[in-house]
């Protein structure tokens, strides 16, 4: 995807956190490998991101199909990322809590949605520093929110359904593997 992005200093920007978060997930691979599931998850949603930081997420060919099909006043690119962050990255966070922090029990599905949504607001709290830095007092239109003036609340409300979603799923896809475990 680094092959003509729409805008390469965007690019760039987008992608210092995912050579971070490769570069992590490469040095501590010997001392804790995420399960086969994880690992899908983490990279579906790379995936997703990949194609927003190559096409700009509010020019996505796929968000303007979103758009048109559906009726949408925007292209809502960012918004399905923004979901998949929390949907896609919740279990991978609740399994290396559970690995190396040792949470159990409610903790263990109601921690990585605290934090999925403390990392979105974090994001978007850079985000706004960077787009300001960036293009001075244009850092709506920069940061591509498309007319919309609470962009950042709603990113952050649909990373949190997300996860809450991922956690729920979870939940009830091991609940019942607890009770037959039980003695």
């Amino acid at each position: 995807m680094a092959i003509a992005p729409r805008d390469w200093p965007t690019w760039i920007l987008e992608n210092i956190f995912v050579v971070l978060a490769l570069g992590f997930l490469i040095l501590t691979y010997r001392r804790f490998a995420f399960s086969n599931l994880s690992y899908l998850l983490i990279a579906l949603f790379l995936t997703l991101h990949a194609i927003g930081a190559h096409t700009g997420y509010m020019h996505s060919p796929i968000g303007d199909w979103l758009r048109d099909t559906f009726g949408f006043g925007r292209n809502p690119y960012d918004r399905v990322v923004h979901c998949a962050f929390g949907l896609l990255l919740a279990y991978p966070l609740r399994e290396l809590l559970m690995h190396t922090g040792g949470v159990r029990g409610w903790a263990a599905n109601w921690l990585p949605v605290i934090i999925v949504l403390a990392l979105s607001t974090f994001f978007e709290v850079i985000e706004a520093v960077v787009a300001e830095t960036v293009s001075p007092g244009t850092g709506p239109e920069w940061l591509g929110a498309q007319g919309d003036e609470w962009d950042s609340q709603l990113d952050m409300a649909v990373a949190l359904v997300g996860a809450a979603v991922a956690m729920l799923i979870t939940w009830l896809c091991t609940r019942d593997k607890a009770h037959i475990a039980a003695p």
